[in-house]
């Protein structure tokens, strides 16, 4: 089996709750009877709190990310012909994923709504370094440094192996990370942070992460987008 990642972004004159209902109804029906392990997170009512997070990249952030298996990556067509009616665009890429915390405090049932939101991020290896390098800061630095100074209760690293398909005009990203925070942490940087009510380390941690993230990332093709997360099968 092979693991894709597919990014949307819908209709603009579509809601974000709109988009997601229709996601999460039928097409998630449909999506999940072709492939394995699907799991849809997308913005809506529950992370618009987290507006203050967005960084984006495109016109329009990017408004859901689907991750799945195929037994063949080129088996891919079949879903986003499933997805290409109701989106404004989409990417898919074929990822190598690991995960360096495994979700054990935040689970739902199948179907249901994730506790917390999903933080979708999307990066592209700074340019002056060798990749090797890039992997060993990624890898072990910042490994170390995002766990010791955010609150996340997940983490996953999807290394981009090659884009599948697209019809979007991208930046030429590394990676697409998911990270899961609570809830309080989409309007409270210090509960982002893991320092709540305690300005020193709210401080040391960001600035402990935003000097790691420059040493290896190019800046300015950052993406990231708050969304909820919805598992509707388990590998």
């Amino acid at each position: 089996m092979e693991k894709l990642v597919t990014l949307l972004w819908k209709p603009e004159a579509q809601s974000s709750q709109a988009f997601a209902d229709l996601l999460l109804t039928k097409l998630a029906v449909e999506l999940q009877a072709g492939s394995r392990g699907l799991k849809i997170c997308v913005s809506d009512d529950d992370t618009a709190a987290g507006e203050s997070l967005i960084m984006s990249t495109t016109k329009q952030p990017k408004a859901a990310m689907l991750s799945y298996w195929l037994d063949m990556s080129q088996q891919h067509e079949q879903m986003e012909k499933l997805l290409a009616p109701h989106c404004d665009a989409l990417a898919t890429f074929l990822v190598v994923e690991s995960t360096p915390i495994i979700n054990t405090k935040q689970q739902a049932a199948l179907g249901k709504r994730t506790p917390g939101f999903a933080q979708i991020t999307c990066v592209q290896a700074r340019q002056d370094l060798a990749y090797e390098e890039f992997l060993r800061i990624w890898h072990y630095e910042h490994m170390a440094c995002a766990i010791e100074t955010q609150s996340t209760f997940q983490y996953i690293r999807n290394e981009i192996v090659r884009r599948l398909s697209g019809d979007i005009e991208l930046p030429d990203w590394t990676a697409v990370v998911e990270e899961g925070f609570p809830v309080g942490a989409l309007s409270n940087p210090q509960v982002f942070y893991d320092a709540e009510g305690d300005e020193k380390k709210f401080q040391a941690n960001l600035n402990r992460m935003m000097t790691t993230v420059q040493k290896f990332l190019e800046m300015e093709t950052i993406d990231v987008s708050a969304m909820s997360e919805y598992i509707f099968e388990r590998l």
